[in-house]
């Protein structure tokens, strides 16, 4: 006699998906089980950078080296501390700064200064691990998805629901902060 499955715990009492089971809302208990999700999903994400980008030829790096490097190759335009801080919402500049100073010491960025203001810039070397870095991504990452549109509209949308989300975040940490 074939045994029945056992239904997980989940599944079979609809308990939301939490990692703090104390902070719950019965208002919105969603906002729980998004915040799980999200914290899961940006430790996969940031090891995901660093071993794509050790892949790459570039090891030992933390995700936020990695950001830096792939920001400051953005667009091939030079960036000042200040508005690299900015784009990636890190409020401490002393973070992307030390960020910055690693990957000069690994000759994949280098700083130039006009007047007063320094601006950073990746070097060729730069620009050749993330190229390199592009062609695993694309490789290992996006033929993962299979190109489903279905799935790459339903990531656009949560993308921009992470940003407004973003700024909702923003504000109660003011809000937080003023109390």
């Amino acid at each position: 006699m074939a045994k029945k499955p056992i239904p997980s715990r989940a599944v079979a009492t609809k308990d939301p998906i939490v990692s703090s089971a104390h902070l719950v809302s019965p208002r919105s208990a969603e906002m729980s089980e998004f915040e799980f999700g999200l914290i899961v999903s940006g430790n996969a994400f940031h090891r995901w950078i660093v071993h794509c980008m050790s892949a790459a030829g570039l090891k030992d790096l933390t995700p936020l080296d990695v950001l830096v490097l792939h920001h400051v190759t953005h667009r091939a335009r030079d960036k000042r501390l200040a508005d690299i801080s900015f784009i990636m919402n890190v409020e401490d500049t002393h973070l992307i700064n030390y960020a910055l100073k690693k990957l000069q010491g690994l000759g994949v960025v280098a700083s130039s200064k006009n007047g007063k203001e320094v601006t950073y810039a990746a070097t060729e070397e730069g620009r050749r691990y993330v190229q390199r870095y592009r062609e695993i991504r694309e490789s290992c990452l996006i033929n993962a998805l299979k190109a489903d549109e279905g799935l790459n509209r339903d990531i656009g949308e949560l993308a921009r629901l992470l940003r407004v989300l973003s700024g909702v975040y923003d504000q109660a940490a003011r809000s937080a902060a003023s109390l």
